[in-house]
């Protein structure tokens, strides 16, 4: 069943929160941000806002082709296997944006968007992102840099998943993670289920794994906030 969002009561009594929301999702994404603020002013004008609540589905296969770009909170994207498992691709951050394939006409069999908090988007439809294309050619050669990056994200993803101990993975995951943070201190962006399936294993063996590096001396752990104590020993591992 296709959800459809409301905006929040918050928003409705308090229209300067929505200006700063709308400001703000266009500087957010490199799609945009790199155009003049006139440019940017036009396309916000276009742009649809929604609130989501956790475990709301932003993205559907059934669900009308949009680009969602995200402003505040965080959404998983994931795909159905045919026996009905949940593969969880990645997790998109406040900047990141889903669903340019599907404005290009591929087909979406089963690729999903779903809130993994109270999540702020911004919507931009089908047909004014190909008037944009059209008015701005130069965010056709910035969607396929974009594009670029997100497909070597799906390679390291894959990486992960043939290295043959979970413990490397896990490594692999906290190290990259501290290089984008730039920040021993990390605050992991999703469920530890949903991090075990990203690293293609069980909750419980995740578990066993992490008190593995907190036994070695390579990380501190409570809930979803890790110290990473030891980075040259996590990135040799």
């Amino acid at each position: 069943m296709k959800i459809v969002p409301q905006m929040s009561s918050s928003h409705k009594n308090h229209p300067e929160k929505i200006n700063h929301q709308e400001h703000l999702c266009v500087t957010l994404v490199p799609l945009f941000n790199h155009l003049d603020l006139a440019d940017q002013q036009k396309i916000n004008q276009l742009v649809h806002h929604r609130s989501f609540a956790k475990g709301e589905q932003i993205l559907t296969p059934d669900g009308e082709p949009q680009l969602v770009i995200v402003a505040r909170g965080n959404l998983k994207v994931y795909q159905l296997s045919p026996a009905g498992r949940e593969q969880l691709l990645r997790v998109v951050a406040p900047g990141g944006y889903e669903g340019e394939s599907q404005l290009f006409g591929a087909k979406n069999d089963d690729f999903f968007a779903e809130a993994l908090q109270p999540t702020e988007v911004c919507v931009l439809k089908q047909s004014d992102f190909q008037d944009l294309l059209l008015q701005y050619p130069q965010l056709s050669l910035k969607l396929l840099e974009l594009t670029a990056d997100k497909m070597t994200a799906v390679e390291q993803q894959t990486q992960f998943l043939l290295m043959e101990k979970v413990e490397e993975r896990l490594a692999k995951y906290l190290t990259d993670l501290m290089l984008a943070s730039e920040s021993p201190s990390l605050t992991i962006p999703m469920k530890m289920k949903e991090l075990a399936a990203y690293l293609g294993t069980t909750p419980e063996t995740l578990s066993r794994k992490f008190k593995l590096l907190e036994t070695r001396g390579l990380i501190a752990r409570k809930g979803l906030k890790v110290d990473v104590l030891d980075a040259d020993g996590l990135e040799e591992l």
